[in-house]
């Protein structure tokens, strides 16, 4: 593909790799949201796959003529405990959470509510995304706008009595959406389905010459030659890293040269981080060949990289909200070797687009039968990226956003006119 001239417009660039239909259907609903004030508020601009999306999400709503803007909301340390312990319950652990933090939870949000009231009082719609934020409708008792709680998690089995408590925040919102229908939840409001998505233009996902792919194996001591395996993912148990590193023994009994990476970075508002990276640490112990790399080591282009050089991606994830980094590899014609969980199902299909593993047994018997059938992986990497290219590229999310506020400013009911 010909690079574009800096004159193009965003959302033409975007038309390079989506389609001109693609953008001409953002363009024909967008007319009906015209300066609408829409805000958004989470929990960090940095880590982790809500603030990716967040990042390009907001700039192509204000491209298309919406007043977009995105918050953050402020924390301590005990509130984002509080919520690392919601993360894990609503993903299936019995975790009973202390009074105490409850206590700072609710008046962590009440003041960032103080702070940002006059500006979502006044907006036509609002984006919650995650528990982290959720009370933030109770301390805004004049708001003239819908209100929607977006959750990115797996909540297709939460520990009941901690989403009986979020759930008295999340009622009175105008509408929840989800990543899949499994994760839905009854709600006494609208239910929208909207996968996640990824940004073909940001620095993780651009095309990098060769060249530089192979400086960064040089720059971590990796050997670009032999084969590799590579997991990007925050350091967190339900992203199995330690499993990771057991189907990496388990395959080097039958490709002995095997390297594996594990590129964990930290969400700012995950405080499990470290306590998870001595675990990989441990696990890995004095092996040279595994790499364990801590996010102060790289950069958005050095994951592309990483990603672009590995033979075979992993997210041997145990739940999973969605699995970007799963998309990202597909995106860049990887065969991916995934958890069989969550949203990692509505990307992989076995032999087509990559293999669902339940163990790292599961996962050693698949990378055996990669390296060994090396014509698979050149075809399994193009089915992938043609998948994420008809489903999950930002400008099919910004579609649905887009027609999710169709729906509720105007009352669409069961139908959307778009004249």
């Amino acid at each position: 593909m010909t690079d574009l001239p800096e004159s193009t417009s965003l959302l033409e660039r975007y038309a390079a790799h989506a389609g001109a239909d693609a953008v001409g259907q953002l363009r024909q609903l967008a007319t009906r949201l015209q300066g609408l004030r829409v805000v958004h508020v989470n929990s960090t601009r940095q880590g982790g796959g809500v603030a990716e999306i967040l990042e390009k999400l907001v700039p192509l709503m204000r491209e298309l003529g919406l007043d977009a803007q995105w918050e953050v909301i402020e924390g301590s340390k005990e509130f984002f405990s509080c919520t690392k312990s919601f993360h894990n319950a609503l993903q299936g652990r019995a975790i009973a959470v202390p009074e105490p933090l409850l206590c700072e939870y609710e008046e962590v949000n009440a003041a960032n509510a103080e702070r940002l009231r006059p500006l979502l009082e006044e907006a036509d719609v609002v984006f919650i995304h995650d528990p982290q934020p959720a009370p933030l409708l109770r301390f805004c008792p004049h708001r003239r706008g819908k209100w929607v709680w977006r959750c990115h998690i797996d909540l297709s089995r939460p520990h009941r009595p901690v989403w009986r408590y979020l759930r008295q925040f999340i009622n009175g919102y105008d509408a929840s959406v989800f990543s899949l229908a499994e994760f839905a939840q009854p709600m006494p409001h609208l239910v929208f389905l909207i996968p996640p998505s990824i940004d073909p233009l940001s620095e993780k996902n651009l095309p990098l010459p060769s060249e530089e792919v192979r400086r960064v194996f040089r720059d971590f001591g990796i050997d670009h030659r032999r084969p590799t395996l590579l997991q990007v993912s925050r350091f967190d148990h339900f992203k199995d890293p330690v499993g990771v590193i057991r189907a990496y023994k388990l395959a080097t009994a039958f490709v002995p040269s095997l390297q594996l990476i594990l590129a964990g970075g930290r969400a700012a508002d995950d405080p499990e981080g470290d306590l998870v990276l001595k675990e990989v640490l441990a696990a890995a112990g004095d092996d040279p060949d595994i790499h364990v790399l801590s996010a102060s080591h790289y950069s958005d282009r050095v994951i592309n990289a990483l990603q672009t050089g590995a033979d075979i991606v992993l997210q041997k994830s145990i739940r999973e909200g969605f699995g970007l980094t799963v998309t990202e590899a597909m995106w860049k014609s990887k065969p991916v070797i995934g958890g069989n969980t969550g949203g990692i199902r509505l990307q992989l299909f076995n032999h087509r687009t990559g293999f669902l593993v339940d163990t790292p047994e599961g996962a050693a018997m698949r990378i055996r039968y990669l390296l060994f059938n090396r014509q698979r992986i050149e075809q399994i990497g193009h089915n992938a990226r043609e998948l994420v290219r008809r489903n999950f590229l930002i400008t099919r999310q910004l579609r649905e956003y887009l027609t999710l506020m169709v729906a509720l400013i105007h009352g669409a009911g069961d139908r959307i006119e778009l004249g």
